[in-house]
């Protein structure tokens, strides 16, 4: 349970981080377009009806809140959480920007401008490190 809301944490952080920065800033990473190609585009491989364009766009917000938080939850217990955290968030900020081209999903949206490319990585970043803190968190308040 611990390593489900840590990472639960974690991915709350990163999308509101995304939805925030894509307000303020033109050169914001738009994860949420890429999510919703990789929505249109397995829809269509499996010969589905496209959704509206809100539709996509709430199952995509749904699912990268589920993704990443299963994913940010490896970040476990113990004291290497920190360690992990700040890992699984390098890794996923990395793949955000080096992935979507090869995909075939676009790179504009993660990878237009070197500001894009950090601020991806840096986000998922701070995803895994508050999941690592909710974890330690958890930990701390259990010993009590």
């Amino acid at each position: 349970m611990q390593a489900l809301v840590s990472g639960l944490s974690g991915s709350v952080v990163l999308t509101l981080v995304h939805q925030a920065a894509r307000e303020a800033t033109p050169d914001a990473p738009r994860m949420d377009i890429l999510g919703m190609r990789g929505l249109r585009k397995l829809l269509s491989a499996a010969e589905l009806p496209q959704p509206k364009r809100q539709t996509a766009y709430n199952i995509t917000m749904a699912g990268d809140l589920l993704v990443n938080g299963l994913y940010y939850s490896l970040v476990g217990t113990g004291r290497d959480a920190w360690l992990r955290g700040a890992a699984l968030g390098v890794t996923a900020g990395v793949g955000g920007v080096v992935l979507p081209g090869p995909m075939g999903l676009g790179n504009g949206p993660s990878n237009r401008t070197t500001q894009t490319k950090l601020m991806t990585v840096a986000w998922y970043t701070i995803g895994g490190l508050v999941a690592a803190g909710v974890s330690r968190w958890w930990a701390r308040a259990g010993r009590r």
